[in-house]
């Protein structure tokens, strides 16, 4: 079952992976990225979302900004301390921890996301992709989700609604976008692999039916 959803806001930050220190965005919202906002607006074991296209409705364009970031991640081994009942810190302090960092993000983006779901082995019988398409196109007519959906980054929240119209008025550019982040692969918790793809936005749409993945 296939849905359409029209997402905008001021600033995106789909991160590429090999920029260690400084965050720098892909040219285009990444498909795990378009998932994630789905998912945010209605996520449910029984189905899993699947992204057909993404439509870039406005010119591709990049700011630079600063950032206030922490320069240091709570410790794993901390956390097993405490598990076994040291008393280790399980906090950052921000105030002697932050640091400011530069990054290249997009602006005014506006989007379309293509999407359909599939039913998963963890649906029950009482589930039936009848009911789901009609919760999800309620929730998108009502501007319900289930934490706000965001571009990236939780400071660049996105705002969403059902695309009604007919004709969807892409940005009229072809692009070649190297490769691109697809998704991460959890067929094996304790080996998490990151899945990339060709990205080719063409006519102002990055079509992901076709797509080939790699890992």
């Amino acid at each position: 079952m296939a849905i359409r959803v029209e997402v905008w806001g001021n600033y995106a930050c789909f991160t590429r992976p090999e920029m260690k220190v400084e965050r720098v965005s892909y040219d285009v919202m990444t498909p795990s990225a378009a998932r994630g906002i789905i998912e945010a607006v209605y996520w449910h074991p029984g189905l899993h979302w699947h992204i057909d296209r993404i439509h870039v409705l406005s010119p591709i364009c990049f700011t630079n900004i600063r950032r206030n970031e922490v320069q240091s991640k709570v410790s794993s081994a901390n956390i097993r301390a405490v598990m076994n009942g040291k008393g280790k810190a399980l906090y950052l302090n921000t105030k002697s921890d932050i640091q400011q960092r530069a990054a290249l993000v997009l602006k005014n983006v506006h989007y379309v996301i293509e999407a359909h779901f599939v039913l998963t082995d963890k649906a029950v019988p009482s589930d039936n992709a009848g009911k789901f398409q009609d919760t999800i196109r309620r929730r998108l007519e009502k501007g319900q989700c289930f934490h706000q959906p965001y571009f990236g980054c939780r400071e660049f929240p996105a705002s969403f609604r059902a695309w009604n119209g007919q004709q969807i008025p892409a940005i009229a550019e072809d692009r070649d976008l190297g490769y691109m982040l697809y998704d991460m692969d959890y067929t094996d918790l304790k080996d998490i692999k990151p899945m990339f793809f060709r990205a080719q936005l063409k006519q102002g749409v990055l079509d992901l039916q076709d797509c080939e993945v790699k890992k």
